[in-house]
């Protein structure tokens, strides 16, 4: 069951439009779950979709009575870029712009639409809508990302992620250099309250912490860093909104980017470059790693490094 409360962005909407924005489906899936008595509005059944909320108030809705769910089908033209591939996981290495799996305005070319073709088996394994699916990655992030390819792969590796003993590191070019060369940032994350479809720091928001490690500085054109960036938690955006919240927000950040220019970045600097966890078949640690994509080594090729001029000692 998915409970959201009514941000000041969608306060007096219907709750048919709140629902379609909740579970990401179409206006009138909304409907017809609020018309079969599948929503409840703070703990309540609630039938009629013209009902209008109001802010603070909780909506919940089980994803699972969504009806006619098309189940994605496969695609042998997207192309999966893989790492590892064994009888138990895959492993692959996501280039921009790919959709990891379908959803409202994107139920074909997807990366899981790539992965049935060469892999029909994981049409079994964990959720019908995006099977095989342990955790994501941003459509505009690159990098890697581990699929389950049987239902006790998927059983083992799920709770990696929950609970966090699975390891994601990320590198993030940011603007302005950070005060501190290493730090953590604590800060709840939930819905925007301004914009319904971005997320921020909010004070009621779930529990959410980012490390990270500055691994260079720059100076010319602008003052940027380039960060490494581990998870703690797996927030939707996490890592952009938690570093916009600070003031450095990602280089190329359409959404959380204060309007800042993108130097030329068609898509967040944001890449997912090493991913451990145990192996669900033996429980062995494994590691996997991927070289930033192309567009943001050439990011990182028109950058000059900061001369650290503090004295020595």
């Amino acid at each position: 069951m998915l409970v959201e409360v009514v941000p000041s962005a969608l306060d007096g909407e219907r709750v048919d439009r709140i629902v379609a924005f909740i579970l990401d489906v179409s206006r009138s899936v909304a409907a017809d779950l609020v018309e079969r008595g599948t929503v409840l509005v703070d703990g309540v059944v609630e039938t009629s979709g013209k009902l209008r909320l109001s802010e603070g108030q909780e909506v919940s809705v089980d994803p699972s009575q969504i009806p006619g769910e098309k189940l994605p089908e496969p695609d042998p033209a997207v192309v999966v870029s893989l790492v590892h591939a064994d009888e138990h996981i895959i492993v692959v290495d996501k280039q921009a712009g790919l959709v990891v799996h379908p959803g409202a305005g994107n139920d074909a070319g997807t990366l899981v639409n790539g992965l049935l073709a060469q892999f029909p088996e994981i049409s079994e394994v964990g959720e019908s809508h995006r099977p095989g699916i342990v955790h994501r990655l941003d459509a505009g992030s690159t990098g890697l990302l581990v699929v389950a390819r049987t239902q006790q792969s998927y059983d083992a590796l799920v709770p990696q992620f929950a609970d966090h003993s699975a390891t994601r590191m990320y590198r993030a070019l940011v603007w302005g250099h950070p005060a501190a060369l290493h730090g953590v940032i604590d800060a709840p994350i939930g819905r925007s309250r301004r914009d319904p479809l971005k997320m921020a720091v909010v004070a009621d928001g779930r529990d959410s912490r980012t490390e990270y490690q500055v691994i260079e500085r720059y100076s010319e054109p602008v003052d940027c860093a380039l960060l490494e960036c581990s998870l703690e938690t797996g927030r939707t955006h996490q890592i952009r909104v938690h570093l916009s919240s600070i003031g450095h927000p990602l280089i190329g950040d359409p959404w959380y980017g204060q309007r800042r220019p993108t130097l030329g970045m068609e898509r967040p600097f944001l890449h997912a470059a090493r991913l451990e966890f145990d192996h669900p078949d033996d429980g062995e640690r494994v590691s996997f790693s991927s070289e930033l994509a192309e567009d943001l080594n050439k990011m990182l090729s028109g950058l000059q490094p900061l001369v650290d001029d503090s004295p020595a000692g």
